[in-house]
């Protein structure tokens, strides 16, 4: 009896560590898919919606630039404002490029084209020439960079996006440069209209 009893209680035994053992891994195995699910869920990528605006603002404003300088190039009577909207032509295709890559992977559709705001903006300089198109360019290009310098200030400050704020930093001060010089540019349009009257 003894050896029986010795039997059963290792036969049952066995049964059970067998039972917690099963157990034990189909409580593991139906966590993994639950986990893998979860990583799935959150792109590493995603940005938040601040994040995004500021990408769309820096897209147009930089496709407006490039569009208002081309214009300018062609109707400003001032050498010193076509050689400024040819700079700006030049560096907002360069930051434009560089923007385009920053965002490559983070599933976000660039404007390609001006939203209602900026052709109105180009419509109105269109209709202008002489001194009146050179006062009017410089003094929304004060305007536009006052406010860019805001946007990308804040970015570089603010974004939790390690290669957001780099290209903001990165492109930061080739915005305040552009803002002293357009600054400095109208200051000369105002000069030369006040000199002709």
């Amino acid at each position: 009896m003894n050896a029986l009893h010795k039997s059963c209680t290792l036969i049952l035994g066995a049964a059970c560590f067998g039972f917690s053992s099963l157990a034990l891994a189909q409580t593991n195995s139906s966590q993994e898919p639950t986990t893998q699910a979860a990583s799935r869920a959150q792109p590493p990528n995603q940005l938040d919606r601040a994040e995004r605006d500021f990408i769309q603002k820096a897209a147009m404003g930089g496709l407006a630039e490039v569009e208002l300088g081309t214009l300018a190039q062609q109707r400003a009577s001032s050498e010193q404002v076509k050689s400024f909207a040819s700079h700006m032509v030049r560096d907002h295709v360069i930051v434009s490029a560089d923007l385009k890559q920053t965002v490559a992977g983070k599933g976000i559709q660039l404007p390609s084209s001006l939203d209602h705001e900026h052709q109105g903006d180009v419509a109105r300089l269109k209709d202008l020439s002489g001194l009146a198109f050179d006062r009017a360019y410089m003094e929304q290009m004060v305007d536009d960079h006052k406010k860019d310098v805001k946007e990308f200030q804040r970015a570089a400050e603010s974004s939790s996006d390690s290669s957001i704020k780099s290209f903001a930093s990165k492109t930061l001060p080739t915005l305040q440069e552009h803002l002293r010089l357009a600054e400095s540019t109208r200051e000369r349009v105002r000069g030369a209209g006040s000199a002709t009257k």
